[in-house]
């Protein structure tokens, strides 16, 4: 999960963090999703695009189907004898996207109700279903990154959380594992670095012949949280 109130009181950062770190890496694998209809469920991931992993049954009745989100290295599952919680019950889970306007069209386009783009007005808002109040519709072009939102909902009623995230805070990521794990992602962070280095051309001045390292330095900062150059 992204941190949702980056400019709250209440939001922490790694200087709050104990110096005694765990060095054992646990990576959030799978997400388990409690479904009434197995096929269904099955039907609209699949209908999203996401990838399908697997889908196995055994003569017990246990029967266990995987998604993965394009560019996630998270995956869900569902399916028979998975989790006791009730069918619906998963609520605000998280999707990042770089951009989500294009996220929210092509969840559109594949038939999906997916909400308004949204900023909230007041700390937790994203969390409440429905139009329960404490958002602004629409935060417009340049609003920050950690602060827009779109909902949507599976057939059983689970609850996905779309967050835009263009500029990571410090800490949230490693610069030694810095990735772009779709095209689509590298594609918005190239965009951003020639708009900032346009702006920094301008500045200076001159043509920056150096631009390939320019791009490369700006786009590593934006993605861990550092200083994008200027």
């Amino acid at each position: 999960m992204s941190t949702t109130d980056a400019r709250g009181a209440a939001a922490s950062g790694p200087a709050d963090l104990a110096p005694d770190l765990a060095t054992v890496e646990l990576k959030l694998e799978v997400v388990v999703l409690p479904v009434s209809d197995v096929d269904l469920a099955k039907d609209f991931y699949q209908g999203l695009g996401w990838r399908l992993d697997a889908d196995v049954r055994f003569a017990n009745g246990f029967r266990c189907v995987q998604f993965t989100p394009p560019g996630s290295a998270c995956s869900i599952q569902f399916g028979t004898g998975m989790t006791p919680a009730a069918p619906g019950s998963a609520q605000n889970l998280y999707l990042v996207a770089s951009d989500i306007g294009a996220a929210r069209d092509e969840l559109r386009e594949r038939g999906v109700e997916v909400s308004e783009v949204f900023r909230p007005e007041e700390p937790g808002a994203q969390y409440r279903s429905g139009g329960a109040g404490g958002r602004v519709t629409e935060p417009g072009a340049g609003h920050d990154s950690y602060r827009a939102y779109a909902t949507f909902h599976d057939p059983d009623g689970n609850r996905w959380l779309l967050q835009e995230v263009t500029t990571r805070l410090p800490g949230r990521v490693d610069i030694a594992e810095t990735t772009f794990t779709s095209t689509a992602d590298l594609a918005g962070a190239l965009r951003r670095a020639e708009a900032a280095h346009a702006e920094h051309e301008r500045r200076t001045g001159r043509r920056d012949e150096d631009w390939p390292d320019w791009y490369a330095a700006h786009m590593v900062a934006e993605q861990v949280g550092g200083t994008p150059l200027e």
